[in-house]
Parts: structure tokens; C-alpha cells; sequence
């Protein structure tokens, strides 16, 4: 089970989030906060494994707690939930470590959809910005375009190569042979266009994805 932590100053957003995860037994709701002092108590405490927040959080500066907050608490998914403008904020939410972006005027089906793929390891962004993303000419935002188009399993071989686990290591803990490790790490090198593992692994760590 998923363990989520919400984090917004409107009390009907809480509730609204809270109504839309609690029916399905993949989520647990461990808390609800509407600063930047709770929000860092509740995380410490309750270590949840996704983090569904506002960048207008009472107490705390936006993308740059973002920034802080992923590097003190390194394996938790967060997902930016905004009444920003997402051409405005996205990809440098990304670039701060979110899993995703998502404007406060989207629908709930595009909510909860977003909340499964982060939770499985991805990155969610909406195919308009996805579009406008693959047009720029940036490396950056080259990298986001590749990375969602990773599968779960891709993203997950990733994270563990990311994090210095050796193939062995990898096909114990994904149940899985050695010689699958490999093929996921040619495929994602191929995906990635890299030509060494070091590259695969700088450009994750470049979007925080480990």
C-alpha cells in the first residue's frame, strides 16, 4: 500500500484529495497539513512514500523547498498540485525533484491517474506540456520527454542502477534473472541515448529520479 501525505492550506483540496484516494484500498492517507512547520514534522514522522503538495504552502518558499525537502528525504515521490500555470512552473518543479505537475483545474480522473503512475516510479506531465517539451531545444527537457516514456519496470531497473546496486543485486530484488537486468539497461541506454552506464546514471540524478 502506497502511503500519501497531503499538504495544502484550502481545506477543501485536503478533503477533495482525501475523498478521491480513500475508496481504493492501494492508498493510505497518513496525514493532512496546511504548512511548511507541519509538513516537515509529518514528514519526518510518518516518512510517507508520496507527498501531494501546493507551491503556495504557508511557511515555506516554493520550488526551492521542494529542493530541500527531496534531498532530506530522498525515496519520497512528490507531486505538485498548483494553481500555477504548468508552462510557468513544470519542468522546473521537475528539475527540482517532482514526479509531477498538475494544474488545480484538472479533472479527478487526471488526479488519481497521475497519483498511480507516481506512485509506481514515474513522472506524470500532461500531453500538452509533454508536446511542448519534446518542440524545445533544451537537454533538459529532452531528458523529461525520455524519462516518461520509460516504463515502470524501466523506471524501477533505473533507480536501483541509480543508486549503486550491482545486476545481481538488482535481479534479487525485482525477482527477476541477470540477464534481464541487462537487456533493461540496453534498452534504457537505447532509450536514454547514452553510451555508458555513468551517463544513465548522471542524466537520473539530473532529474532526481534516484
Amino acid at each position: 500500500m502506497t502511503t500519501v501525505l497531503i499538504a495544502d492550506h484550502h481545506p477543501i483540496t485536503r478533503k477533495g484529495i482525501v475523498s478521491l484516494l480513500r475508496n481504493s484500498e492501494s492508498y493510505d492517507i497518513v496525514g493532512k497539513v496546511s504548512n511548511g512547520n507541519e509538513l516537515y514534522e509529518l514528514l519526518k514522522e510518518k516518512s510517507p512514500d508520496v507527498l501531494i503538495m501546493e507551491l503556495d504552502l504557508p511557511q515555506i518558499n516554493g520550488i526551492m523547498a521542494l529542493r530541500t525537502i527531496k534531498k532530506e528525504f530522498t525515496k519520497l515521490k512528490v507531486i505538485i498540485f498548483s494553481s500555477h500555470p504548468e508552462e510557468m512552473y513544470a519542468l522546473s518543479a521537475i528539475k527540482a525533484g517532482a514526479s509531477a505537475y498538475l494544474s488545480k483545474t484538472v479533472s479527478t480522473k487526471i488526479l488519481k491517474k497521475a497519483v498511480e503512475r507516481v506512485a509506481r516510479g514515474g513522472i506524470y506531465l500532461n500531453d500538452t506540456l509533454t508536446q511542448q517539451l519534446a518542440n524545445g531545444t533544451t537537454n533538459d527537457n529532452n531528458m523529461v520527454v525520455k524519462y516518461k516514456k520509460l516504463s515502470s519496470r524501466e523506471i524501477e531497473v533505473l533507480n536501483l542502477l541509480s543508486s549503486g546496486k550491482r545486476n545481481k543485486d538488482i535481479a534479487s530484488t525485482l525477482a527477476i534473472n541477470e540477464k534481464t537486468v541487462s537487456t533493461y539497461k540496453t534498452r534504457l541506454l537505447k532509450k536514454l541515448k547514452v553510451d555508458n552506464l555513468a551517463d544513465l546514471i548522471h542524466q537520473s540524478r539530473l532529474l532526481h529520479i534516484s
